[in-house]
């Protein structure tokens, strides 16, 4: 069974990785010419196998807009380009799409999407969140942090990933925050949570004031802007970015060699993946991550096409975690599996989470 993945930038360093013959642009040019851009094949995605033998082809199609654009624009017109990305991979021969990034986000969360698509759609995020928790947990247990004492703080806690990640870690915490914009909606989700986790629950809408209280930090927003400065984080904290575009800013890495930041959501694909690009071959096509890696929500497409799973699985704002945990388990089985650490663009090898740690030793004597 085939597969298509919808894809846009999320960043101007993304255009030029898609596009390199944006380079040099102004951004207001490159974002007004995106608009225009038709949907088109941009790469050709072979190689993907299964321990036990098991292939999936399938295509990338994107969806030119930059996210600030897909907020901005009539909804009407989002889709429209969406809905001609999932034509080309289905008359390719694909037989589910993966929504990628605000593809995934725009509107109802693919709900529209799929009613109007020629194929099933999935938004990727059950084994996003899954992938996600894991990776926070993997960067605790490297910092050493005793997770029975600690607080996390989820971003967007009341969205479709970051409600799920709350329900996934509370098990883990002694306390968990919980952040998002809307103080009702806020409200109503933490008396729900309560019922059903042990840990405390304690809700804000301030992002400033909620992100100091916590050594683990989970981010999942739709923010197109950076939320998380230097100045708010603890020493030796762990940071899980399940967000595109990031939401930490790229001074923390500057200006907190004491802090672990990790991007949550990438996974290492079985068998010898390639993603060839389509306009120019010989090439191929980079999204600013090692080979052989893709993010987690295009793993989940592969994973369902590997499984012949024509079905709608991941839609909508509400997450089913039997299906997390069921993606989970199909990924696995696949041979898909966490990739090495890695924030903003370096492998966080071992030699970097002991300097981490160092770092994170010495700043708790200095301000002792």
């Amino acid at each position: 069974m085939k597969f298509a993945f919808v894809i846009h930038p999320t960043s101007f360093d993304d255009v030029v990785r898609y596009e390199p013959g944006a380079v040099g642009k102004g951004r207001p040019l490159i974002a007004k010419i995106m608009e225009w851009m038709p949907a088109y094949v941009a790469a050709h995605v072979t190689g993907v196998r299964t321990p036990d033998g098991r292939e999936t082809e399938g295509w990338f199609v994107a969806a030119p807009f930059m996210p600030e654009t897909m907020l901005a624009l009539p909804r009407e017109t989002v889709y429209a380009k969406i809905l001609a990305a999932i034509d080309l991979g289905a008359g390719l021969g694909a037989e589910i799409v993966g929504l990628g990034a605000f593809t995934g986000v725009v509107g109802d969360a693919g709900i529209t999407l799929a009613e109007r698509s020629p194929i099933p759609v999935t938004t990727g995020n059950s084994l996003t969140i899954a992938a996600g928790v894991r990776s926070l947990l993997r960067g605790a247990h490297e910092m050493e942090i005793d997770l029975a004492t600690e607080t996390a703080v989820v971003v967007g806690a009341t969205g479709s990933i970051g409600s799920a990640c709350v329900e996934l870690l509370a098990p883990h915490v002694a306390r968990v925050v919980l952040v998002a914009r809307n103080r009702t909606r806020l409200e109503r989700f933490a008396a729900d949570v309560r019922e059903r986790v042990a840990c405390e629950i304690v809700t804000t809408t301030d992002v400033r004031e909620a992100v100091p209280r916590g050594r683990l930090v989970l981010t999942a927003t739709s923010s197109t802007q950076e939320l998380i400065e230097p100045a708010d984080l603890q020493t030796g904290a762990v940071v899980c970015e399940l967000s595109l575009p990031h939401d930490v800013g790229r001074r923390v890495a500057v200006e907190r060699p004491d802090v672990l930041v990790t991007e949550g959501g990438n996974m290492r694909v079985p068998g010898a993946p390639s993603f060839a690009r389509v306009r120019e071959p010989g090439l191929q096509f980079n999204f600013g991550l090692p080979g052989g890696t893709a993010l987690a929500c295009m793993s989940e497409t592969m994973v369902l096409a590997l499984e012949e799973r024509r079905e709608s699985y991941t839609l909508g704002r509400g997450i089913d975690l039997a299906k997390v945990r069921e993606i989970d388990a199909l990924a696995t089985r696949a041979g898909f599996e966490l990739a090495s650490m890695r924030a903003f663009e370096v492998e966080i090898d071992a030699a970097r989470i002991a300097a981490t740690k160092a770092a994170a030793r010495e700043r708790l004597r200095t301000f002792a």
